[in-house]
């Protein structure tokens, strides 16, 4: 069906919301970004693609501030199965001058278990090598996941693009913190379960994350893996032909920047851990390294949008903005979850750090 509208319109047309929260609302902002410079390029463009990010986004990152002082940030999940050390160190030198974080995303077809605990393996060895990823406080290498092509834990219909039911389970060994998959509309990947932050269990079936069980105030991680979901319903604002409306699904292109548009539907969708909806949480995704979209988020869009952001805070006092890498975000949730409240951005460090130095 268009846009595999079977699949979620039925989830996002019964939602039930919370009441309002009262008070001031802390939205967090994170753009996880599928990074694949090597994307239709060798590697002399490969470099021109990643130069072109180290030399724009600082210049962003250096002109906007949210709510406790941070600036703008990116988290690059970067395909492990197309590593290259000199890409990825410019990658890391980024990531130190300017509160960036790089996390793990993966391309594979027709795999099994056992070969992908060593791919992560390789894939975490290579990212460690340039002081990425992330350790919790027994010391072990930990991580955020993007799956390629969208097919987490086998999910494509036609069976490509992935190969193991058992993934889930197979990532939390690895050391995955969270999924950062979702949504994938309109591909027929996407999952039943929407504008969710839950916790999916592995089954031998296919899709084992299309249902499972909410993160909720005062709480403990349950299951096999945390998702971290993006927004997606429908915007009214922004119609096909004047008459239907377009799928909204947190993806940042050029044909699709953000705007406060946009950021009043995010918000809207009201993506937070149950019983505390003063915190939200708004995970967008891209393919930053494609040029026609670097040239979006590096350019006049995202700093209009940035200074848009500014004007709205300056407005709304109760509506508080914090820019966020997906490591951040996973630990305000779990801080969420203990009960925490007030400022979120206190709890950026909560359970996992950030290896990279700054």
């Amino acid at each position: 069906m268009l846009k595999a509208l079977d699949l979620w319109l039925p989830a996002y047309l019964r939602r039930k919301r919370e009441p309002s929260a009262a008070g001031k609302v802390h939205a967090m902002i994170c753009v996880c970004d599928h990074f694949e410079p090597f994307h239709d390029a060798d590697k002399t463009e490969a470099f021109a693609r990643v130069e072109k990010w180290k030399t724009e986004f600082p210049k962003i990152a250096s002109a906007f501030r949210d709510a406790n002082g941070a600036p703008p940030k990116h988290t690059f999940f970067y395909p492990v199965e197309q590593y290259d050390a000199d890409i990825v160190e410019r990658i890391a030198q980024l990531c130190r001058e300017t509160q960036c974080e790089t996390e793990v995303h993966l391309h594979h077809d027709r795999d099994t278990a056992e070969n992908l605990r060593a791919t992560l393996e390789r894939g975490k060895s290579d990212l460690l090598r340039h002081g990425l990823l992330t350790r919790d406080e027994s010391g072990a290498t930990r991580f955020g996941f993007i799956h390629g092509n969208w097919a987490l834990d086998d999910s494509h219909p036609d069976g490509r693009h992935c190969g193991v039911r058992e993934e889930l389970r197979v990532l939390r060994e690895a050391g995955c913190y969270a999924d950062f998959t979702m949504p994938s509309a309109p591909d027929r990947t996407q999952t039943r379960t929407i504008n969710s932050v839950y916790y999916a269990t592995d089954t031998p079936a296919a899709k084992s994350h299309d249902t499972g069980i909410p993160a909720k105030l005062r709480s403990e991680p349950c299951g096999d893996l945390l998702l971290v979901q993006g927004p997606l319903g429908l915007n009214w604002s922004w119609r096909k032909f004047g008459i239907l409306p377009r799928v909204e699904n947190g993806d940042l292109t050029a044909a699709n920047p953000p705007t406060i548009d946009r950021l009043k539907l995010w918000i809207e969708l009201q993506i937070h851990v149950l019983r505390r909806p003063q915190w939200l949480f708004i995970k967008l995704h891209t393919h930053g390294a494609l040029p026609r979209n670097s040239a979006m988020l590096l350019g006049e869009p995202m700093w209009k949008f940035h200074g848009e952001l500014a004007e709205v805070s300056l407005k709304n006092s109760n509506l508080v903005f914090h820019y966020v890498t997906a490591r951040e975000m996973v630990n305000i949730i779990h801080a969420a979850e203990a009960g925490h409240s007030g400022d979120p951005g206190e709890f950026r460090d909560f359970r996992y750090r950030s290896l990279i130095l700054r």
